[in-house]
């Protein structure tokens, strides 16, 4: 059986979201802004079908798909950015390929103890994260 990734995760470390937001491109403003906020992650799981909703006071994010399955990513909020994602399970690790414009980009997210991480890569800069239950 696999990790049950479900629950309310509060941010509370982040390594490098710089450096991975200007290999997406995005905008000096918008970087300042994000690097200041301490977004909640909600991870709904039903065996390998998900839904990790990401909120912040500024932007909220959804994305929705079953481990296995191509799906059309759009993340308009984040980079505005469209590709073709497939998540996979690594042991116990989620991994999301996501093919499009930005080479080698993607995250993994996994479990240890009562913290959720998440590593974000993106044409060789890669940010890590560490959540707590919240």
């Amino acid at each position: 059986m696999p990790v049950d990734f479900s629950g309310t995760w509060n941010l509370h470390s982040s390594d490098n979201f710089e450096g991975y937001m200007l290999a997406l491109g995005i905008d000096f403003a918008t970087r300042k802004i994000a690097n200041l906020l301490k977004p909640q992650k909600v991870i709904e799981q039903d065996g390998d079908s998900f839904a990790i909703h990401t909120y912040s006071s500024l932007r909220n994010y959804l994305v929705k798909f079953k481990v296995g399955e191509e799906f059309d990513e759009d993340n308009k909020g984040l980079d505005n950015r469209k590709c073709k994602s497939v998540v996979t399970w690594d042991n116990d690790r989620l991994t999301c390929v996501q093919n499009g414009e930005k080479k080698n980009r993607g995250w993994t997210h996994w479990i240890e103890g009562d913290e959720l991480h998440l590593e974000m890569f993106c044409e060789g800069q890669v940010c890590k994260q560490t959540f707590r239950r919240a």
